[in-house]
């Protein structure tokens, strides 16, 4: 389906006029399609139907209550990066032993919270830990499933701030180094050996860095059964990207095709991570035009979102798409699309070529449904913009824009 297209010039999301939610919520603000969310996640977990899986979604692409209340009625399970994000998933009812805990950085604080709910797994990026996890285990009487994040070392072919699989990388545990912390894990009477993982970037929009570290992991995987290990998960992580632009991406069911070729008849459970390919194009920002300001070498269309609604463009020249609201017949120009926060990096669009627009129309900012709100921020004190849902023609606020209130609460108006 398409969530967004036009009918008679109007853009539509589903059944809904976006002209019509934004006179009555305001802009800026996120609008995402519920059928779009649906069509994803079923479309990614059935392509892995001839095997057991868990479809665990990624939290941090965007962690709306409502879209994760969502994808736990379809049956995901959830990957959790943080306390924050592990407590989102236990608040919309999730069960325990569908949540994998996996981040560079845990907390004894965080290791302890997933340790008493009792995830499924943590998986783990380091030795330290790895000790670390076993102490807080047997402090608290417990035995702690996990897998190694094993960083297989990969090229995965994207931006480099989103690539994670090489050895230059902070996360993972080197693979060479896999197979000798395992052996010592065994040991423990506090850990389990619940699984291998790997995760090697986002926004990956070709086969093969998938395919050579799928192919490295089962090896590792294989050896642990050899050596008498009841290893019972293989979690390859998520990154498989979506069109932004021109880019052509590998579909879930080819995606799987490819991934179940290489695991052959591996007895196990797969661990999926999917999280841009579920939300990325159900989502777009719907940003007011403030003014236009032409001079004498560029062009401008000034809009009431910035950098601080969607922050992709600035942080590592993301490409999005933009359409008129309202489609009619008219000229073109170049100009950069910026926002009114006081930086020169507030741009969601360079020299992009689009109909000359006039004050108070509204622009939307395509495929802005993953790490789009999730990296959103109050810079220059403005407030994060409003999430809307459509389903049919049923519109729904599932978060309020903030207010005033919002920015400064935690704070005093007394110094020392």
């Amino acid at each position: 389906m398409q969530p967004f297209c036009y009918k008679s010039g109007k853009l539509f999301c589903e059944d809904v006029p976006v002209a019509e939610i934004a006179r009555k919520v305001g802009t800026p603000f996120y609008l995402y399609s519920q059928s779009a969310l649906e069509l994803q996640f079923r479309a990614f977990d059935q392509a892995f139907a001839s095997l057991p899986h868990l479809t665990c979604y990624a939290i941090k692409a965007n962690s709306n209550l409502a879209i994760l209340s969502l994808f736990r009625k379809l049956g995901a399970g959830f990957d959790v990066v943080s306390r924050g994000e592990l407590m989102r998933a236990l608040a919309v009812g999730a069960d325990p032993k569908k949540i994998v805990f996996s981040g560079v950085g845990k907390t004894q604080d965080e290791i302890d919270l997933g340790l008493r709910r009792g995830i499924l797994q943590f998986n783990v990026e380091s030795v330290a830990e790895l000790r670390m996890l076993e102490a807080r285990a047997q402090a608290l009487e417990k035995v702690a499933d996990f897998a190694l994040r094993v960083n297989p070392d990969v090229d995965s072919r994207t931006h480099p701030y989103i690539a994670t699989g090489a050895r230059y990388h902070k996360f993972g545990i080197p693979i060479e180094r896999a197979l000798e912390i395992y052996r010592s894990a065994k040991q423990s009477r506090c850990l389990r050996i619940a699984g291998v993982g790997c995760h090697i970037g986002s926004q990956i929009t070709s086969i093969e860095p998938f395919i050579a570290a799928v192919r490295r992991l089962k090896e590792i995987f294989l050896r642990l059964r050899m050596e008498g290990v009841n290893v019972r998960h293989l979690d390859l992580g998520g990154g498989l990207g979506i069109v932004y632009k021109d880019e052509t991406p590998p579909s879930p069911r080819e995606y799987a095709r490819a991934v179940l070729t290489v695991l052959g008849n591996l007895n196990c459970t797969l661990l999926l991570e999917p999280g841009r390919v579920i939300v990325g194009n159900a989502g777009t920002l719907i940003t007011r035009v403030v003014r236009t300001k032409e001079m004498s070498n560029k062009n401008f269309i000034v809009v009431d979102a910035g950098m601080s609604d969607l922050m992709r463009p600035s942080l590592y020249a993301a490409y999005h798409g933009i359409q008129a609201v309202t489609r009619n017949r008219r000229r073109s120009w170049t100009a950069d699309v910026v926002g009114p926060l006081c930086e020169s990096g507030d741009f969601l669009a360079l020299d992009r070529k689009l109909p000359i627009v006039r004050a108070d129309e509204l622009l939307a900012i395509m495929g802005s449904g993953a790490y789009c709100f999730a990296l959103s921020s109050n810079y220059n004190s403005r407030v994060r913009p409003a999430e809307v849902m459509v389903r049919g023609r049923r519109v729904k606020v599932i978060r309020r824009r903030e207010r005033f209130q919002d920015l400064v609460r935690g704070e005093t108006l007394r110094p020392l």
